[in-house]
């Protein structure tokens, strides 16, 4: 039987996870989104083909699946809204949650102690099903719900599950975050082309399928990705004087450095909105 799975909040996360499922065959009239913007349910309704509403509470009544796509900041309000309607539930429906930082023993405590709950780091290229998603469940959360999440999540791109939580920061920057990294990558070069001479759009075409081509590569090769690297190069060669200017100006640094400020603000937000 397909889960009939509400969203609470139907912005970019929740429409990438929308887009992924229906775009892989998922009934459309078995997803409802909520939020208290009808533009931004029109939109999704329009895009999609699924239900919406503006009433949080009658949308998780029949739900088998509630995904939290709210932002942090916001999450113990929204929860405290459901609760009522989750305690009359002769049986809790799985609940989902997205918000970055907000670790598993504060929902618990924000939706009761009788709600399965799942938190997962999902992130935006869920929407042409090349998304990357870290898992992590509570205690209450069944074999076959966890299957049923990970059936779920992977049509949207691949899903690991962690073996900890405290490891969720760690995927947030290497996973939930990353995509905008890569697209600062490619910006950049793609400025750096037009400056020395292309135009902007054969650059941009230029730099992107390269990027498609590169992790491709890494993703179907048996070659760790400093031998393909290496393979690019050759001896006193054009690539070579690249690399060696990206490690002379510390770039491996830098990256890890951004990585740490990033799963630093994501421990920061579990004390500032984690709280039970």
């Amino acid at each position: 039987m397909t889960a009939t799975i509400t969203f609470i909040g139907a912005g970019n996360m929740a429409s990438a996870i929308v887009g992924g499922l229906v775009s892989q065959g998922y009934p459309a009239d078995h997803i409802t989104a909520t939020s208290p913007d009808t533009a931004m349910l029109d939109a999704v309704n329009t895009r999609f083909g699924i239900q919406v509403t503006s009433n949080n509470c009658a949308a998780i009544q029949q739900a088998d699946i509630v995904v939290l796509a709210v932002k942090p900041q916001i999450l113990r309000m929204v929860c405290d809204e459901l609760r009522p309607t989750l305690d009359a539930r002769d049986v809790p429906p799985l609940v989902l949650s997205i918000a970055a930082g907000i670790p598993l023993d504060s929902l618990q405590a924000w939706l009761g102690e009788q709600v399965p709950v799942v938190r997962a780091m999902p992130n935006t290229p869920a929407m042409i099903g090349c998304g990357a998603t870290a898992l992590k469940a509570n205690a209450l959360v069944s074999d076959a719900q966890c299957a049923q999440i990970e059936q779920l999540l992977s049509s949207t791109g691949i899903v690991e599950w962690l073996s900890d939580e405290d490891l969720m920061d760690a995927a947030t920057a290497v996973a939930g975050s990353a995509p905008a990294y890569f697209f600062l990558f490619f910006k950049a070069m793609e400025d750096a082309a037009v400056k020395q001479g292309l135009p902007r759009s054969t650059a941009r075409k230029l730099a992107l399928q390269t990027g498609l081509g590169a992790a491709s590569m890494a993703l179907t090769g048996e070659d760790e990705p400093e031998q393909l690297m290496r393979n690019v190069m050759s001896p006193q060669g054009s690539t070579e004087r690249a690399i060696a200017s990206f490690e002379a100006a510390g770039l491996r640094d830098i990256v890890a450095q951004a990585m740490q400020d990033c799963a630093d603000r994501a421990r920061e937000m579990q004390s500032l909105f984690g709280e039970k």
